[in-house]
């Protein structure tokens, strides 16, 4: 025949854990009203007992109130289990004179043979409960709760604060919010659970003292016991009954006060009590010495003040030695610590390690960096990482700050993967005043050059200022320099900054919302690595990346019909074409274009081979130079004229185009006819033709 294991009870309780408690609560209701026999009120006072026991022992071993937050409702669920058991004694000791062993055993040991003092000894330990445990359990619960509500607005604005800056994720901010509210409805419901623990209390002693009235009562008129029977009988069951119902009241209420008490505990009460004394033994030789000096007033017993008095000392002296024993200990790990760090065995792969972009700066730009200073430059950048991520779609990564002593004081630079590639110089507490007009001007300031333009400017103090500015200068801060600067450096080597776990991460943004996109296109039929070498790309020519779903759909589409790189690129490109065309407008909405004479077009075209680094127009070295030279002068003439104008060729050509004049023309853009959108008005206004000569 076939049993269960105790894994299958096991799980046969799990699973019935919700119909097992409330047939358990019910059952409680049930007490009230069906009499028990001596022997089953000996289980249920039993189980009180114990269960008391284990709700003291588990607030001791809690670190914070939310670990057993179940509390209040179980408090309530305790009070009405021991009412139960109250009137289920009463009637009892009123109908029967007897009320089990365990109630006896109580009244019986706590009286000893002089009823007087057990009923004092009784009295003394209801008061406790009343007056003591209960009341400062209620009054502390009240307190907290008070204050945890006050103090609710201002943990949810630093949770805010936190998530604004990026410290925390938009899961965890959510976490703390779900907590701080569960806080605040737990020590809420504390403070009303404290209520019943005071109304049991009170009824406590009220049904106290039915039992011994009604008792000797009944006793002496309708049992027949004389009065010194009746008395001795119902003041043992009395007095049994009432402390073994208090007593498991009087640990509940302990363990509501040591709950609430330990809100900031970081770790078991005893942890934490064992920790906090041993922290200072010096105290431990002053209370000895306090101990010993009683002990010779002649009226006091010496000999156990004298115990006293050795037994702290001698913990005194242990504490004293164990303490330098550990700061030896720890001396000799971080000297340990050092020499290994001298070896740097273990270190040198994170010499290895370098940060995409870095900063370094002079001793004199530090106070830019502290708050305590008024610097707001950590701020500035992280708002500067917020612009590009909406106005690129770049993710940079936190940037590192460094001060560097071997800098000029006022310099900083920046660095991508540890080299230095810009920098500039900066005067703390002076303003840049910039010249928009272009115009000769005299300013009585430190000539020196804007370093994100490199146009002209001048230092000037906070006295000049005011003046600058109605001369019609630009005034910038220091930080604000810094900042421009940073801003342009980044969009110039984006493509240099993101990277394949950059790349990765893109692709689980859009991965989350539209998995189709993601799935249909990697790992196959592009992997991680060629989808990053299309965004540098687009990067390199100034190209938003922010756009990610209808690239990732471009690159879907074209890595189908064609998988070479160049190919799609231009396709990406296309798909991204209204974007690109209207970065390149003009103030009148217009685009300003330069055109290739179509001889040329068809030279460089028919010039077209590919290479390593893809496809390139190879020319003879002198026409080279001559094609470059014609672009060039056709470029500046418009720019001379006010234009700014884009290069527009064929699509075939257009990529390896940009290629060919990059290192001359950085900053020129080159778009080709599928990338114009209709609704575009464009300008012509120029056309590069090569000399005959």
């Amino acid at each position: 025949m076939t049993t269960f294991s105790q894994a299958g009870y096991g799980q046969l309780f799990k699973k019935n854990t919700d119909l097992i408690i409330a047939a358990a609560i019910l059952g409680i209701v049930l007490l009230i009203i069906i009499p028990l026999p001596p022997l089953a009120l000996d289980l249920f006072l039993t189980i009180s007992i114990t269960l008391a026991l284990v709700i003291i022992m588990i607030t001791m071993f809690t670190t914070e109130p939310l670990q057993f937050s179940i509390f209040p409702t179980l408090l309530l669920v305790t009070t009405l289990y021991r009412l139960a058991l109250n009137i289920s004694s009463t009637r009892l000791i009123l109908s029967e004179a007897q009320a089990g062993n365990i109630i006896k055993g109580f009244g019986e040991f706590v009286v000893g043979g002089d009823y007087v003092v057990g009923a004092i000894v009784f009295i003394i330990i209801t008061v406790i409960q009343f007056v003591v445990i209960t009341n400062g359990a209620g009054r502390v619960s009240e307190v907290t709760a008070r204050f945890t509500l006050d103090a609710m607005p201002g943990k949810q604005m630093s949770i805010d604060a936190d998530f604004n800056s990026g410290l925390i994720g938009e899961d965890e901010a959510r976490e703390r919010r779900r907590k701080l509210q569960r806080e605040a409805d737990f020590f809420g419901a504390m403070d009303g659970a404290s209520k019943f623990v005071r109304g049991d209390a009170i009824a406590g002693i009220v049904i106290i003292i039915i039992n011994i009235i009604g008792g000797i009562t009944i006793g002496v008129l309708q049992k027949g016991m004389d009065v010194m029977t009746s008395v001795q009988t119902y003041t043992i069951l009395t007095i049994g009954d009432g402390l073994v119902s208090q007593i498991p009241a009087l640990l509940i209420s302990t363990a509501s006060g040591i709950l609430i008490t330990r809100a900031t505990a970081d770790a078991s009460f005893g942890t934490d009590l064992a920790r906090q004394f041993i922290n200072f033994p010096k105290i431990m030789f002053i209370v000895a010495g306090i101990l010993f000096a009683i002990g010779l007033i002649p009226a006091m017993p010496g000999l156990v003040f004298f115990a006293l008095a050795g037994a702290l000392a001698f913990l005194g002296y242990s504490l004293l030695n164990a303490q330098k024993r550990e700061e030896l200990l720890v001396q000799e790990q971080d000297a340990q610590k050092r020499v290994q760090e001298k070896r740097e065995p273990e270190n040198v792969l994170q010499l290895l390690e370098t940060d995409p972009l870095q900063i370094e700066i002079g001793y004199n730009l530090i106070p830019l960096t502290d708050d305590r200073a008024g610097g707001d430059l950590l701020q500035r950048l992280t708002a500067v990482r917020r612009q590009l991520a909406a106005e690129m779609g770049l993710y940079v990564r936190p940037i590192r700050i460094r001060d560097n002593l071997q800098l000029p004081p006022n310099r900083y630079i920046f660095r991508i993967h540890g080299e230095e590639i810009d920098g500039g110089e900066l005067m703390p507490g002076y303003y840049l005043a910039l010249n928009p007009t272009g115009q000769e001007i005299n300013v009585a300031g430190i000539a020196t050059t804007e370093p994100t333009f490199g146009l002209p400017a001048w230092w000037v103090t906070g006295e000049q200022k005011e003046q600058v500015e109605l001369a019609g200068f630009t005034v910038v801060d220091s930080p604000t320099v810094l900042v421009t600067h940073l801003t342009e450096f980044i969009k110039k080597y984006a493509h240099e900054l993101i990277g394949r776990q950059d790349t990765r991460e893109l692709i689980d943004v859009v991965r989350e919302k539209n998995p189709a996109v993601v799935e249909d296109l990697v790992p196959e039929p592009m992997s991680v690595g060629e989808v990053q070498k299309v965004l540098q790309n687009l990067l390199k020519e100034n190209v938003p990346i922010k756009d990610i779903i209808t690239i990732l759909e471009a690159l879907g589409d074209g890595v189908r019909m064609n998988k070479d790189l160049d190919f799609l690129i231009e396709h990406v490109r296309q798909a991204l074409a209204r974007s690109i065309c209207r970065s390149l407008l003009n103030a009148e909405n217009k685009l300003q274009v330069i055109t290739l004479h179509p001889k040329i077009e068809k030279m460089m075209t028919d010039a077209i081979q590919p290479t390593q680094m893809g496809s390139y127009p190879v020319l003879e070295p002198r026409l080279a130079r001559q094609v470059l030279e014609s672009i060039a002068k056709t470029v500046d003439n418009a720019l001379g004229k006010g234009y700014s104008p884009v290069l527009l060729c064929s699509p075939r050509l257009r990529l390896p185009l940009r290629r060919f004049i990059v290192r001359q023309m950085p900053g020129t853009a080159v778009l080709s006819m599928n990338e114009i959108i209709p609704e575009i008005e464009i300008e012509a206004v120029g056309t590069v033709v090569m000399d005959e000569n």
